[in-house]
């Protein structure tokens, strides 16, 4: 079973190989089965939260995001207020996060620090890596489950603040807001509950208050759904050196995560989440042409460090507030 790979999973190994539809012995186009196996492609995603696509002859981006809008049955989302580097390509189709290959990166729920997210998510392989960069999942639903009581309701209770700091460290607020205009970033900010600052000219803070935890509108379970764990001061350590992060103060930090009253998030609980999802992750070992499709709620998603040309794209879809 080596196109599976699996931390501390090895009872679940059957449960994990049934997320996988291999569809090399179909005859027709990638796109002309897809058209034709949408209410079952659908029925898989509702049922496990994932579908592996494997054996599609899939012939370029354009055709992806086809199949992609065939299959969610709407045009795709685009990426604004953002978090990563990432290049648009065409039709919503963007590279996926476009940090260093020797990064890794942790499991998340997309956009969980924002009011809105997308329900579904798809990724296409282009290029696999020569060595690692798969994309890691976890079941976002084990996590809420497995995490300490008391650090669980805590966060249930006070919810996460995430803070920002656009300028010349991180992301530029131009392109987190996919904007040159301050009056259109300040009118995103009040109609999505961001609190925001302008330190500078060309300096901008911002800070939003979001739920840790949410209950998905289809089965009624309850998720861990947050990002704290990405925006934590700690998760950055090894990203800016000491003498910077000392110069630039804590309030500074191009992300920041604290507890919705404005407390701080202990190091050490942020390192019992993150062993918490490390104990779940599995992965699936890329080949090219492989789709996966997600329900962002139930699963969060990740990225292994790798070696090589790796080119992996993705589109999203089914707007949730």
């Amino acid at each position: 079973m080596d196109q599976l790979l699996a931390l501390d999973k090895e009872d679940t190994r059957t449960e994990l190989d049934s997320f996988v539809h291999d569809l090399s012995a179909q005859k027709q186009s990638g796109l002309a089965w897809v058209k034709s196996h949408i209410k079952e492609i659908n029925e898989w995603v509702d049922r496990d939260g994932v579908a592996l696509l494997r054996g599609l002859n899939i012939v370029s981006t354009n055709q992806f995001s086809t199949i992609l809008e065939a299959i969610f049955g709407e045009q795709l989302s685009q990426y604004i207020y953002r978090s990563s580097p990432r290049t648009a390509l065409r039709n919503n189709i963007y590279t996926t996060t476009e940090y260093h290959a020797d990064q890794v990166i942790l499991q998340h729920n997309e956009n969980a620090y924002s009011n809105c997210w997308p329900m579904r998510m798809g990724f296409f392989c282009v290029v696999p890596a020569k060595t690692g960069g798969n994309t890691p999942l976890a079941d976002s639903r084990l996590v809420y489950q497995q995490l300490p009581v008391a650090l669980r309701e805590k966060f249930e209770k006070l919810g996460v603040m995430y803070v920002r700091n656009y300028g010349d460290i991180d992301l530029p607020w131009q392109e987190v807001f996919q904007t040159q205009n301050k009056e259109e970033v300040e009118a995103y900010c009040w109609k999505n509950d961001i609190i925001f600052e302008w330190k500078s000219d060309n300096h901008l803070q911002t800070k939003q208050i979001r739920p840790a935890v949410a209950t998905h509108p289809q089965t009624g379970e309850k998720v861990w759904f947050n990002q704290a764990h990405l925006f934590h001061c700690s998760s950055i350590d090894n990203q800016l050196p000491e003498s910077m992060r000392e110069s630039i103060g804590l309030e500074n930090l191009p992300r920041n995560a604290y507890y919705g009253d404005g407390s701080e998030i202990a190091a050490s609980d942020i390192a019992i989440i993150n062993e918490v999802y490390r104990s779940l992750t599995f992965a699936y070992q890329w080949q090219r042409n492989d789709i996966m499709l997600l329900d962002n709620m139930l699963y969060t998603h990740g990225r292994e460090a790798y070696t090589g040309t790796r080119k992996v794209l993705v589109g999203m879809a089914k707007a949730a507030y």
